[in-house]
């Protein structure tokens, strides 16, 4: 009987192991550095609350600040304290930029440093009363809240909070305040106390209710109008 000898052939397949490492030639990808947070613009034209009178004929502005760290832009936001309207100029590569307002209103205005990341920084807020022509005394500065914070929940203490604010005069006139709050819209007329020359008030108010409140601001002569403040007590 014949035996019948079979060859079977073995065939190696290669197989890669190189690996994605730096420098090892893998084709491996190199980090994209994170772009730094952009440090906070220092104000310094317009100066805080004071009159601005260095305008021109059509009102134009210049606005200044020192440069930051990190950054490649800036964005101006300029605000009338009076209708709470918005002037953005945005993209700005210097650290000055003119603008043409209405003379005789109270303005403020913050500067945002950015760069090509998603991170920005904002400078404080200054505020200013542009120079209106013929304008010897201008009224107070819109008073701001300071606490409750806008919109907060607030919880009572003895059934009571505090209400605090912040004025300001450009005349370095002395301040008297007006303050109206009410459960409705914070317009109704509903004055708390008036002619009084702290700036804080404990009131007694109800638990679980939304309180509008605002502030009349008088240096005598003229007087000037906040903005409506919410704030909601809890239970």
């Amino acid at each position: 009987m014949k035996k019948i000898g079979f060859i079977v052939l073995l065939s190696f397949l290669g197989v890669s192991c190189s690996k994605d490492t730096p420098g090892g030639g893998g084709g491996g990808t190199t980090p994209t550095p994170t772009a730094k947070t952009p440090g906070k613009a220092v104000l310094t034209s317009p100066a805080n609350n004071k009159t601005c009178e260095e305008v021109n004929t059509s009102g134009q502005v210049t606005f200044s600040w020192n440069a930051s760290t990190d950054t490649d832009k800036y964005d101006l936001k300029i605000t009338n304290l009076n209708t709470q309207g918005v002037n953005n100029q945005n993209n700005i590569t210097t650290t000055s930029k003119a603008v043409t307002l209405t003379k005789g209103i109270p303005y403020s205005w913050s500067i945002t440093s950015k760069n090509e990341g998603t991170k920005t920084t904002t400078s404080d807020t200054w505020q200013f009363y542009l120079a209106g022509d013929g304008v010897v005394n201008y009224a107070p500065f819109p008073a701001t809240a300071v606490s409750p914070s806008p919109g907060a929940s607030v919880a009572r203490t003895s059934g009571k909070v505090t209400i605090e604010w912040s004025g300001s005069d450009a005349d370095n006139d002395s301040l008297t305040y007006t303050l109206e709050m009410d459960t409705i819209d914070g317009i109704q007329g509903t004055v708390i106390a008036e002619d009084i020359s702290a700036s804080s008030m404990e009131l007694s108010v109800e638990a679980d209710t939304v309180y509008y409140w605002r502030v009349i601001s008088s240096d005598g002569q003229n007087t000037s109008t906040s903005i409506v403040y919410t704030f909601r007590t809890t239970s």
